[in-house]
Parts: C-alpha cells; sequence; structure tokens
C-alpha cells in the first residue's frame, strides 16, 4: 500500500504542473494594456493646443486674434525672438503644437505652412538691448514690437507668460499658452525657428563655439568653448558664465564693485579748545 501512494503523489504533481504551464504562457502571452489601461500605469496623454478661445471671441464679433510668443530667454548668446501669429481660421494647418514638443523638421515643415496661411510678424532683441534692460524687459519690449507690426491690428492678443502686453487692444497674458492656445502655439514655432536659424548664421560668423549645435544655450561644449575663446559680441555680457569668461579674458572691460561694507579709518583732528569756565 505505501509504494501504491508515492506513485499517486508524483503523478498528482505532474498533472498540476501541466495545468499550471498553460496558465503561465497564457499570462505572458496577454498583450500590453493601453488607452484608457495605460494610463493607470503612469502614460499621461498630453492634449495639443485649440483654437477654442479663439473661436470663443470670434463668436462675440472679435476679430482679428492675435497670438504671441519668444524664443531665446535663457540662452548665453544671441538674440530674443518675438513672433506674433493670426490664424486664418479657415485655414489652419494640421500638427501645430508647442514648439517644444516638435522636431527640428516639424517646426520647419510647419513653418512654410503656417507663413503662407496666416499673418506674421517677428521682432528681434538684441543682446545689447538685453545687456541694457534686463531679458524680462527686452522679451516683453519684442513681444509688442511683433504685435504691432503684423499686417492687420488685431482686436485681442494671447500672449504667453504672466506679464500682458502694453498694446492699444485687449492683451491676454496664458501661463503655459504655447501648450493651451493654438495661435500662440504657431507663434512659438514661428519665433524658435526664426531663431534657430539666426544662431546657425552666426554660427559661420563665430566658429568653434558650436551655435548650429546648441543655438546659445549653455550646455558642457557651450560653456567649454566660452571659457577657452572668451565671449564674442553675441554673448550677454551679465550672465553669469558670460560675465566669468569675460573677467579671465578681457579683465580691462569688468568694472570694479565697490564694497559697501569695507572700513575706512577717519582721523578727525581736534581744533576747538573748550573754556573750562563755561562750565561744560
Amino acid at each position: 500500500m505505501i509504494r501504491d501512494k508515492k506513485p499517486a503523489k508524483v503523478a498528482a504533481k505532474k498533472g498540476a504542473a501541466k495545468k499550471a504551464a498553460p496558465a503561465k504562457a497564457g499570462k505572458a502571452a496577454a498583450p500590453k494594456p493601453t488607452g484608457a489601461a495605460a494610463g493607470k500605469k503612469g502614460i499621461i496623454a498630453i492634449a495639443p493646443p485649440s483654437f477654442r478661445r479663439e473661436r470663443a471671441l470670434i463668436k462675440r464679433g472679435v476679430w482679428p486674434v492675435a497670438g504671441c510668443d519668444e524664443a531665446g530667454r535663457g540662452p548665453l548668446a544671441g538674440p530674443v525672438v518675438a513672433a506674433a501669429v493670426i490664424l486664418d481660421p479657415d485655414r489652419i494647418p494640421r500638427g501645430i503644437d508647442d514648439s517644444k514638443r516638435l522636431t527640428a523638421e516639424e517646426r520647419e515643415r510647419l513653418f512654410d505652412k503656417i507663413c503662407a496661411t496666416a499673418q506674421v510678424s517677428v521682432a528681434v532683441a538684441s543682446p545689447s538691448r538685453i545687456d541694457r534692460d534686463n531679458i524680462l524687459r527686452a522679451s516683453l519690449w519684442a513681444l509688442k514690437r511683433a504685435v504691432v507690426a503684423l499686417p492687420e491690428q488685431p482686436r485681442h492678443v494671447f500672449v504667453d507668460g504672466r506679464d500682458r502686453l502694453d498694446t492699444e487692444c485687449d492683451c491676454e497674458a496664458v501661463i503655459g499658452g504655447d501648450g493651451l492656445v493654438l495661435s500662440i502655439a504657431a507663434a512659438s514655432i514661428i519665433a524658435k525657428v526664426t531663431r534657430d536659424r539666426l544662431m546657425c548664421a552666426l554660427a559661420q560668423d563665430c566658429p568653434g563655439y558650436g551655435f548650429e549645435q546648441h543655438k546659445g544655450y549653455g550646455v558642457p561644449e557651450h560653456l567649454e568653448a566660452l571659457n577657452r575663446l572668451g565671449p564674442t559680441i553675441h554673448h550677454r555680457r551679465f550672465f553669469a558664465p558670460v560675465a566669468a569668461a569675460r573677467a579671465k579674458h578681457m579683465p580691462w572691460t569688468v568694472e570694479p564693485v565697490q564694497d559697501l561694507f569695507a572700513v575706512t579709518e577717519v582721523q578727525v583732528e581736534a581744533s576747538v579748545e573748550i573754556d573750562a569756565s563755561a562750565g561744560l
């Protein structure tokens, strides 16, 4: 009886293993979840910008409506480029999105389509203006100039960011507007492509800095070239890495900073005699 029980147990285990094997294979072959199921695992779908706000104004009789944005606040070299766009509601190119979400090839393709179907203007704030006014004021100046330069003056302007523009028409600042408002997204493409082309042109005049690659941003390759070659006239003088390179290569251009907390000795000579009879 004992010998009969052992084979039975072994057979039972083998049978259980055979039943479990198909289950594992089926689990491994199950397709990966997509759509809503994929969203549960941390995949977030980002909606593209829409023309909803512009259409709401059109229904109220407000037209033209422009969007404006700039490119180049963060780089160490090159200008800030601002663009303003009035899209044609009947001829809006497909694929317009925040320029940061697009590839260089997609931006170039959409740049041509936007210029062919919409009213477009561009304004540039040079590095010297940035040095004089600071980066924020120079950017707002360029954005306003782009709006003024439009072929047809808008009655309402959407601008990306927190700051409204001092324009004659109504201006609405939209934080993250290049990812929400289609007109701003179109302006972001125009500004980005225009500035990239300018930086590629500057690369020919200033070889060795890699402007055609990093477009003036403070990447390691740019910082190394800046430290090795020194700044150019296209660099922003008061941005910290540029100021450090200027102090190294052109120290005569650096103005000494006065130490407000320095202690100086002052000698006072006693020249007044006090009459003891005065009772003082």
